[in-house]
């Protein structure tokens, strides 16, 4: 774990970094959805500030489009890598 934060952090990585915060965003989505539902099944009701469920929903969706974009966008230019060269 410690040498995942290291790289994660270094300039030449080959960690797609929006695709970890859009991942983090998410599994607080799941997490939040299950003690909703826990919650809900001990008759209690969990308040959760809309904001902030709409905030991580935007991360979410913002992290992984745009993941996706960058994906098509290098797949359409012939590169695999932004330090590649085009083919």
């Amino acid at each position: 774990m410690k040498q995942f934060i290291k790289d994660l952090f270094n300039d030449d990585n080959s960690i797609n970094e929006k695709a970890v915060v859009g991942f983090v965003a998410f599994l607080m989505l799941v997490i939040s959805l299950i003690v909703d539902l826990v919650t809900g099944w001990l008759g209690r009701e969990l308040l959760i500030n809309e904001f902030i469920f709409d905030g991580f929903m935007v991360i979410t969706l913002g992290a992984f489009g745009i993941a996706s974009v960058d994906k098509w966008i290098n797949k359409t230019k012939g590169t695999t890598h932004k330090d590649e060269e085009p083919q």
